[in-house]
């Protein structure tokens, strides 16, 4: 499967002041498969070092020469590396914290030399206390599950997707187009983005053997929980991975999960699941001004899965989703969030880490809430998910007033709807937000 983020490893092969790259993402998304392609197709040879695999390889990183690297990789591998034709590609490279730190020598000693680097849990190396990042000699790209737009292009609809995200073409959509489109949302949500799910759906078109796939994925999380934390900690890491899904859309509160658990141990839980990117904090802010991070309130938040078909998965919503008429209603509307979180993290910048906001106001008598606060193009750019084509709007109206927004947007399952400032996109076509809102 082609992705998005092909464009940007070219892009990063081509930069004149080229840095080693560490792809960052959550376990099961398709970063060893993605290099593995890159490297085939764009240079001579391709250099794999699985640490996992092979822990021998962990000795070569003893010294910090790059130099003498290159020398220990080229007696282990039998194998020539050559300037800007061979692609080293370190995998699993959470194993070796060595090896990431001598990627700081290869940007300022041997920038020549191409090197990509990914791991399953890598992120757990990154924040530990005791491992100092080589900041500003390494790029960070992120990966995540298929957007939808990813999707259409790996079922063959590539054509469509190019559609949805022209807004001068979505203001003509056949009725016919729309509701295809729409039924795509839908097969989407049961599928989800994770590539293996995808990829046996195109292979079998077996919805049944999806679900295995994606149950499959559900357990090695499970079974990794015993990799970043103590067994003490692993039924507070169960309690909220399966707590998640059935917030999703809603202030998260702790003892919601479990009255009998300490919230901080609740707490830290939700942080390791959030750092091995199985789950997404939106932070609450007020909206005043950018960046919005400045105003986060630390008390409230919300969460998304990391995928809306494992949210199927884990809690056996498929029958509801393929039956429902209004995709916005499935699962009291955590579906549609879920789906609309989903792809505003996908199509952010993917050299930076995305970040997600919602608006919350408490006021005496009176409470709003917006389902996302987007940055783009140092603009403020809220978000509403509504249920059907007539869905109340007074949280969003009240936003654009108070704050005299510009630019809104009104995501629901009706027709493409040019307004001043509101936008009203169906769900199909939230790519667009990208393209349209600069």
């Amino acid at each position: 499967m082609r992705r998005d983020i092909y464009s940007a490893l070219l892009s990063w092969k081509a930069a004149k002041n080229r840095q080693p790259l560490l792809i960052r993402g959550a376990r099961q998304t398709g970063k060893t498969y993605i290099i593995n392609e890159f490297g085939q197709t764009e240079y001579k040879s391709l250099i794999t070092l699985n640490f996992e695999r092979n822990p021998e390889y962990k000795d070569i990183f003893s010294t910090f020469d790059p130099q003498e690297i290159l020398e220990r990789i080229s007696l282990y591998t039998g194998k020539k590396i050559e300037s800007g034709e061979t692609l080293l590609f370190l995998d699993e490279i959470q194993e070796c914290p060595k090896a990431i730190t001598s990627l700081r020598y290869f940007y300022e000693e041997m920038p020549q030399i191409h090197i990509i680097a990914a791991g399953s849990l890598l992120e757990f190396t990154l924040s530990s206390e005791n491992f100092r990042m080589p900041v500003g000699r390494i790029q960070y790209l992120f990966l995540f599950p298929l957007s939808f737009g990813e999707f259409l292009t790996a079922i063959g609809e590539s054509e469509l997707r190019a559609f949805v995200v022209d807004i001068s073409k979505l203001e003509k959509t056949p009725e016919n187009l729309h509701l295809k489109l729409i039924e795509y949302v839908r097969k989407y949500f049961i599928i989800g983005g994770m590539p293996a799910v995808v990829q046996e759906y195109i292979s079998t078109r077996n919805i049944f053997d999806c679900q295995k796939i994606q149950r499959s994925i559900l357990d090695t999380y499970s079974d990794d929980f015993a990799k970043y934390a103590r067994k003490s900690k692993h039924q507070y890491l169960k309690k909220v991975f399966n707590a998640v899904p059935g917030m999703v859309g809603q202030k998260f509160v702790y003892t919601q999960v479990d009255r009998e658990i300490k919230s901080r141990d609740l707490k830290e839980a939700l942080e390791l699941l959030e750092t091995a990117g199985v789950v997404n904090r939106i932070r609450q802010v007020n909206g005043v001004g950018l960046p919005l991070a400045a105003s986060i309130n630390e008390s409230y938040f919300k969460v998304i899965f990391l995928d809306v078909g494992l949210l199927h998965a884990i809690s056996g919503i498929y029958a509801e989703t393929a039956m429902e008429k209004d995709l916005a209603a499935i699962f009291k509307g955590a579906v549609a969030e879920q789906f609309a979180g989903q792809e505003l993290i996908a199509y952010q910048n993917t050299f930076t880490k995305p970040t997600l906001f919602y608006w919350g106001r408490q006021a005496k008598n009176s409470t709003a809430e917006i389902d996302y606060l987007i940055e783009l193009d140092a603009q403020i750019i809220p978000v509403e998910i509504k249920s059907g084509s007539t869905g109340r709007m007074k949280s969003l109206h009240f936003f654009i007033d108070y704050y005299l927004s510009k630019k809104a947007v009104k995501i629901s399952q009706a027709p493409f709807l040019a307004g001043n400032p509101i936008l009203s996109l169906p769900f199909y076509a939230m790519e667009s937000i990208f393209n349209s809102m600069r």
